[in-house]
């Protein structure tokens, strides 16, 4: 089920631009499910960089629903969309607590998976800087429910460029939007793996 708010189109466009010169790159690759395909989208490129950071939490300020108390997803590809938001959401005067879901179990410590400011009942944004097929988002409103008893309301990537997750997230009743899709940018789906 996808959510249909949209980004503004000047927010969006911008992203757009700023992804095709930061983050695509064309040629030969492999994508982690060992499937070829002839582009990458290094989203990392725009979600660490202090203009992409900006462009970023405006799309996603512009369209994150009002109910919303946290923000986060699984370490890597979340962690500078969900900071980078939340840090710019309170300059703007919005609280959103920010968090981690760990690879694996820290024994120590804490322990857990789920590092950062989240709280039981609190209602989530799962984040990610580029998806492919959306498991590791899946998986984040999975751990994030089990551990801290808290609620995935909203599945948003920075990047779709598989165009799988949507109905998988439908199955579990979680709405999608991402920001921006494979063809905004000019390439097609990459479809199921």
């Amino acid at each position: 089920m996808t959510d249909h708010r949209t980004v503004p189109a000047d927010a969006h466009a911008a992203l757009v631009a700023h992804l095709k010169a930061h983050a695509i790159r064309e040629g030969d690759f492999v994508l982690k499910s060992g499937k070829p395909t002839s582009w990458f989208c290094d989203a990392k490129q725009t979600t660490c960089r202090p203009d992409g950071m900006l462009l970023v939490a405006d799309a996603a300020l512009a369209v994150l629903p009002d109910d919303v108390t946290a923000i986060g997803g699984l370490t890597m590809g979340a962690d500078a969309v969900a900071f980078g938001v939340a840090a710019i959401a309170a300059t703007r005067g919005r609280e959103l607590r920010a968090f981690s879901v760990r690879k694996e179990v820290k024994e120590h410590g804490g322990g857990g998976r789920v590092a950062g400011a989240l709280e039981p009942g609190d209602r989530v944004v799962i984040v990610e800087d580029a998806v492919t097929r959306g498991v590791s988002m899946l998986e984040a409103a999975d751990v994030i429910a089990d551990e801290v008893g808290a609620e995935a309301v909203l599945l948003m990537p920075v990047v779709d460029r598989g165009g799988t997750v949507a109905a998988m997230a439908a199955e579990r009743g979680l709405p999608l939007l991402a920001l921006v899709t494979a063809p905004d940018l000019g390439f097609d789906y990459e479809g199921p793996l």
